[in-house]
């Protein structure tokens, strides 16, 4: 009955790039806390990304 497109968006915590002037410290803090998280998410997932491939790499050079 309803398309996905009908549902309502999630609000963004934060946009890179935005415009910050209207934001308290508080609001500031909370910002660099979810982007400091969200580094830390990319990073674990790159570092797992990375040592899968070194066991394929050595995998397939061992043949």
């Amino acid at each position: 009955m309803f398309g996905d497109d009908d549902l309502p968006k999630p609000k963004k915590l934060h946009e890179i790039g935005c415009d910050l002037t209207f934001l308290s410290a508080g609001e500031l803090e909370e910002r660099i806390a979810l982007l400091r998280d969200e580094i830390a998410r990319l990073e674990t997932d790159k570092i797992s990304k990375t040592s899968s491939r070194s066991v394929a790499e050595s995998l397939f050079k061992s043949k």
